[in-house]
Order: C-alpha cells, then sequence, then structure tokens
C-alpha cells in the first residue's frame, strides 16, 4: 500500500513539474510579438501619447513605437513585465549594426537599455532609425506643391 501512494506523489510531482517548464518556455518565447499587446502596455504606461505605427524586432523582444508629434517609444520585455520609455528627438544615437538588418542604438536618457537591435528586414531597421533621429517622411505624406496648387496671375 506504501509503496503505490509513493507512485502517486512521484507523478503528481513529475507532471507538475512537466507543466512549470512548458508554460515558463510559452512565456519566455511569446515577447512582444504580438503589437496589440504593445499597443495596450504603451497607451497605459503614456495615455496621452498617439501611436503611428509599430515596429517589432525580429526576435520580439523590443518594439519601437513611432508617436503622433516626431517622438518616439520604446518597449522591452523584462521577463514578467515591459519597460516602457518615451524618446525625446535628438535623444538617440542609432548606426548600423553591421548585419545590415540591425541597429545599435544609444538612449541617451536611458542608457541601461543600449543595445544591438535586429529587424526582420533592413527597410524596418532604416525606418526606425529615422524615427529615432526625428527625421521621418513616410512615402505617402503629400509633397507642398501637390496640397495646394499654384495660384496664377
Amino acid at each position: 500500500m506504501g509503496i503505490i501512494v509513493w507512485c502517486i506523489f512521484f507523478a503528481i510531482v513529475v507532471f507538475f513539474a512537466f507543466f512549470a517548464t512548458r508554460m515558463a518556455s510559452q512565456n519566455k518565447e511569446d515577447g512582444l510579438h504580438d503589437t496589440g499587446l504593445a499597443i495596450v502596455e504603451f497607451g497605459r504606461a503614456f495615455p496621452m501619447e498617439a501611436i503611428r505605427q509599430l515596429q517589432a524586432t525580429a526576435n520580439g523582444q523590443a518594439v519601437f513605437v513611432r508617436l503622433h508629434d516626431d517622438k518616439a517609444g520604446f518597449m522591452r520585455s523584462l521577463r514578467n513585465h515591459f519597460a516602457v520609455h518615451l524618446i525625446e528627438p535628438g535623444r538617440a544615437r542609432a548606426k548600423d549594426s553591421g548585419t545590415g538588418r540591425g541597429l545599435t542604438v544609444d538612449f541617451l536618457d536611458a542608457p541601461h537599455h543600449n543595445g544591438t537591435f535586429e529587424f526582420a528586414t533592413p527597410a524596418e531597421a532604416a525606418e526606425v532609425s529615422l524615427w529615432l533621429l526625428g527625421n521621418y517622411v513616410a512615402n505617402d505624406d503629400p509633397k507642398p506643391s501637390a496640397i495646394m496648387p499654384a495660384a496664377k496671375a
């Protein structure tokens, strides 16, 4: 009778260990690939900022945010929570990481977030670098001459 109880107890412990490791690996893989979660978390941290566009890194551990007033934002997944901060124009330095698909970013206001961030394509990395430098002009933005036709005399 005692050996049966010990076998059942051992089976419960093994099942619990298996379940715990599966949950831990699932949380580790999730990151910030879900842009809806990134919008919610950034909106919670900065409710008065309007988000124009998001760009996640290839591994999903960081998201760069383009805001309405030439500012940018940054989110990083830190195991059980997200680090979120606002980047004022001119307060970040970005350079090519050498791979062609990444950026090495130095945040002047939050140096603990400095690092190299790889994106899925070189175009995504270039776009984010423009956001960080405050020089973003979208392809869809109308040209000044297209807005108002020249007046005829």
